[in-house]
C-alpha cells in the first residue's frame, strides 16, 4: 500500500515540482557525458595529455555532486515543508514516524529514478556530441556513433545516487525528531516576517554597498598585500552578499513604515512587501544562489578566456609547418630531412643559422623597457640593474643567454615561406622582429639603441628600420620574443648560435610525428650538450605568462592538436560547472515562486475584485517575478564583473588576443541570460496559468 500511495504522491511531486524534475534529468544528463570522458574518451590514442582532461573532469565532477547534493538537499527540505500538514494528518491517522519516513524516502527515490532515467538517453547523445567538438577543436574528423561504457553508467549511477541518499538520510533524521505539532507548524514558518531591530539592520545595506565599492576599486592592488590579504578581503566579500539581504529588506521595511511615496504609485505597495516577504525568509538561501550565479559567471568567462585564445592565436604562435631546433651551430639535419622525406610531402626544406654577438644589448633593452618587466631590472635612477639582469640571464629560460640575430637574405626567405612580404635594409639598417603583443612596446627601439656593425672601434652604426610582428615561431626557435634583422654582411663580425630546420609540407603531418622526431634527435642533441655546453646558450622561450608552451622540434599540426586538447581540459569543464552552478541556481528560484502560487492566489484575488485588468494583473506577475530574478543576477553579475575585467585585461595584454578585455563578460552574460530567460519565461507562464486557474 505505501509503494501505492508512494508512487501517487511521486506523480504529484513531479507535476508540481517540474522545473526541478527537469534540472535534475539535464544534471544526469551532463554527469553521464562529462563521467564518459573517464572511460569513452577516444582522443586517448591521438594525445599524451589525457591525465589532464581526466583530472579536470574528476575535479568537475566532485563540484557538481556538491552542488547538486546542496540543491537536493534543498528541494526534499523544502518540499517537507510544503507537505508537513499531510504528513502531519498521516501521523494523526496512526502511521509511524518510520513507515512515513520510509514513504518520503520511497517518493524521493521514485523522483530521482525518473530524472535519472529520463537524462541517460540525453547523456548518451550529449557524449557524442562533446566527442565531435574534442575532435574539431583537435582539427580532426569525427564519425558520429553512438556508444557505451558499463564504467560511465556506474559513475553516474554513484554520483547521481550519494547526492539523494546523502540528502534523503538527513531528512529521515529529521523526520524521528517531529511530532505531529512541529508537522503542522512547518508549514506556515516561512510565513512570518519577524520584523525586529529593522533600523538597525537597514545600516547593512550601505555598509554592504561601500564594501562592495572598496572591492571594485581596490581589487587590482590585492596582490600587494600578500595571499592573506586577498584570502581576507574574498572572505569579508562573500560576508558582505549575505548580509546584503538582510539590509535590502531591512531597508525596504523602514521605508514602508515611514510612507515613503513611492508606495503610493501603482501596485507598488504590493509588490514591496511581496519582494520584502520572499527576501527576509530567503535571505541565507539567496545568499548561496549569489554566490552561484557569481561562479557561474567567473567560469564561463574564463573558459571563454581559454577558448578565444585557441581560436585566434594557435595559428598564429606556430606559423612553420615544421620547425626543428639545433644547439649544433653546424647541424646539416641530414637524418632529420631524410626521414621527414619518408613521413611527409616537403614542398620546401629550408636550413638556417642564428647568429649572436655574444652580447646582451638588446636582452638588456627588454628587460628595461617591456611593459610586463616594469622597473624590475632598473635602479632607482632608471639605469639597468646589470647585476641583477646578468643573474635573470643566467638562470631563468625566458631568454636567450646572448642577443639573437639573424641575416636579411635568411629572414626573407622564410617570410616567402610564410606569404609575408619581404624587407628591404640598407648597409646602415637594422630592423626588429617582435611578437604582436609586444609591437607596441618596442615602437621607439631605434630612438634607443643604434647597434655596431662589427664591435672594432669607430664602426659605422646600425639604425633601425623597421619594426615587424607578424607570427615567425618566436618561443625560442627564431628567438625568444624578438630577433634583429640585420645586412648579410653584418653576419661576417658574428658567429653562429644555433641551427633551424623549416619545412613547409604539403597535406597535414601524420599525429606522432613530433614523437617520433623527439625520438630520433635526443640522443643527438644529449651528447652535443654534453660535449659542448658552453654553445647550448639558447634556454628562451619568451615571455608569455599565462600559456606557456615551447617545443625544440615543432611540427604545427601536432602541437595545434596538443594544445587544443589541453586547453579544452580546462575549458569544456569550466563550462561544465558553470552550467550546472546556474540551472542549480535558477530552478530554486523557480521553485520557490512556483510552490507559492498557490498563497499568493487569495492576493491577486483580491487585487481582481478591486478592480485590477487582467493585462494589469499580467504585468504586476511580471514585475513581481522580475525583482525576485534580476536582485540575486545582478549582485553576481556586479561582483564577478570586476573580477572577470582585471583578468581579461591582463590575458589579452599577456596572450595579444586582438579583442576588448571586456568581451569575455559580455559573452558570459549573454549565455547566463540566455539560460536565465528560459527559466523565468516557463516560470511565470505557469506561474500566470496557476493564478488564472484559481480565478475560474
Amino acid at each position: 500500500m505505501y509503494m501505492k500511495l508512494a508512487f501517487r504522491n511521486m506523480k504529484r511531486s513531479a507535476k508540481d515540482y517540474l522545473i526541478y524534475l527537469l534540472t535534475m534529468a539535464l544534471i544526469s544528463a551532463l554527469m553521464y557525458t562529462f563521467n564518459s570522458l573517464l572511460f569513452q574518451n577516444e582522443l586517448r590514442k591521438y594525445q599524451n595529455a589525457e591525465d589532464m582532461m581526466e583530472v579536470m573532469t574528476a575535479l568537475a565532477t566532485v563540484f557538481i555532486i556538491l552542488v547538486t547534493a546542496w540543491l537536493i538537499g534543498y528541494m526534499v527540505r523544502f518540499m517537507m515543508e510544503k507537505r508537513s500538514g499531510e504528513f502531519g494528518i498521516y501521523l494523526l491517522l496512526g502511521m509511524k514516524k518510520s513507515a512515513l519516513a520510509k514513504l518520503y524516502l520511497q517518493e524521493n527515490i521514485l523522483l530521482g529514478s525518473v530524472s535519472l532515467l529520463s537524462g541517460i538517453p540525453f547523456g548518451i547523445l550529449l557524449q557524442q556530441v562533446l566527442m565531435a567538438v574534442l575532435f574539431s577543436m583537435t582539427g580532426m574528423a569525427y564519425r558520429l556513433h553512438i556508444s557505451f561504457h558499463p564504467g560511465t553508467l556506474l559513475m553516474t549511477l554513484l554520483g547521481f545516487g550519494s547526492c539523494y541518499l546523502l540528502s534523503l538520510f538527513r531528512c529521515r533524521r529529521k523526520f524521528k525528531k517531529m511530532n505531529i505539532h512541529n508537522l503542522m507548524e512547518a508549514g506556515r514558518k516561512n510565513e512570518e516576517i519577524r520584523e525586529t531591530f529593522e533600523p538597525a539592520k537597514r545600516l547593512l545595506l550601505p555598509l554592504s554597498v561601500l564594501f562592495i565599492l572598496l572591492f571594485w576599486t581596490l581589487f587590482g592592488s590585492l596582490g600587494n598585500g600578500g595571499t592573506g590579504a586577498v584570502a581576507l578581503f574574498l572572505t569579508g566579500l562573500v560576508i558582505t552578499i549575505y548580509l546584503f539581504y538582510a539590509g535590502l529588506s531591512a531597508f525596504i521595511i523602514c521605508y514602508i513604515r515611514k510612507k515613503g511615496s513611492l508606495i503610493y504609485k501603482r501596485a507598488n505597495l504590493f509588490l514591496l512587501r511581496q519582494f520584502t516577504s520572499k527576501v527576509r525568509t530567503m535571505q541565507f538561501t539567496m545568499g548561496t544562489l549569489t554566490v552561484l550565479f557569481t561562479l557561474a559567471l567567473m567560469g564561463s568567462s574564463f573558459a571563454l578566456m581559454l577558448g578565444g585564445w585557441q581560436a585566434l592565436l594557435l595559428d598564429h604562435k606556430y606559423p612553420f609547418d615544421i620547425l626543428l631546433y639545433s644547439p649544433d651551430p653546424g647541424d646539416t639535419f641530414e637524418r632529420e630531412i631524410t626521414f621527414l622525406k619518408e613521413n611527409v610531402k616537403p614542398l620546401e626544406i629550408f636550413p638556417y643559422r642564428i647568429y649572436t654577438d655574444g652580447g646582451n644589448q638588446i636582452n638588456t633593452w627588454m628587460l628595461t623597457h617591456l611593459s610586463i618587466w616594469g622597473t624590475m631590472y632598473q635602479n632607482p635612477d632608471g639605469s639597468p640593474d646589470t647585476a641583477q639582469i646578468n643573474d635573470f640571464l643566467e638562470n631563468n629560460s625566458i631568454y636567450c643567454l646572448y642577443d639573437t640575430y639573424m641575416g636579411l637574405s635568411d629572414y626573407n626567405h622564410l617570410r616567402r615561406m610564410l606569404g609575408y612580404k619581404e624587407i628591404e635594409l640598407s648597409d646602415g639598417e637594422y630592423a626588429v622582429q617582435i611578437k604582436e603583443r609586444l609591437s607596441q612596446d618596442v615602437q621607439h627601439i631605434g630612438d634607443d639603441l643604434m647597434l655596431a656593425e662589427h664591435p672594432t672601434k669607430g664602426a659605422p652604426l646600425l639604425t633601425c628600420a623597421g619594426i615587424y610582428a607578424e607570427p615567425f615561431s618566436q618561443d625560442g626557435h627564431n628567438g625568444s620574443d624578438y630577433l634583429i634583422i640585420v645586412p648579410d654582411k653584418a653576419l661576417a663580425h658574428m658567429y653562429p648560435y644555433y641551427s633551424e630546420l623549416a619545412l613547409d609540407i604539403k597535406g597535414t603531418a601524420p599525429p606522432r610525428l613530433r614523437e617520433e622526431l623527439d625520438t630520433l634527435r635526443d640522443s643527438q642533441m644529449t651528447a652535443f650538450r654534453n660535449t659542448n655546453p658552453a654553445l647550448d646558450g639558447n634556454r628562451g622561450h619568451g615571455s608569455d605568462t599565462v600559456i606557456v608552451f615551447s617545443a625544440v622540434n615543432a611540427v604545427k599540426d601536432n602541437l595545434k592538436a596538443s594544445i587544443a586538447y589541453m586547453l579544452a581540459s580546462v575549458t569544456i569543464p569550466l563550462f561544465y560547472i558553470s552550467l550546472v552552478f546556474l540551472c542549480v541556481a535558477v530552478t530554486v528560484l523557480s521553485v520557490q515562486q512556483l510552490s507559492d502560487s498557490a498563497k499568493y492566489k487569495y492576493r491577486y484575488d483580491v487585487l481582481r475584485k478591486l478592480g485590477l485588468k487582467e493585462s494589469s494583473l499580467r504585468a504586476l506577475i511580471f514585475r513581481q517575478l522580475s525583482a525576485y530574478y534580476l536582485c540575486p543576477a545582478l549582485l553576481a553579475v556586479l561582483i564577478s564583473g570586476k573580477m572577470v575585467l582585471f583578468a581579461g585585461k591582463q590575458f589579452v595584454m599577456m596572450t595579444g588576443m586582438p579583442v576588448l578585455s571586456y568581451s569575455f563578460l559580455l559573452k558570459s552574460i549573454a549565455l547566463f541570460l540566455g539560460i536565465y530567460l528560459v527559466y523565468f519565461t516557463v516560470t511565470w507562464i505557469s506561474f500566470t496559468r496557476n493564478i488564472r486557474k484559481e480565478f475560474r
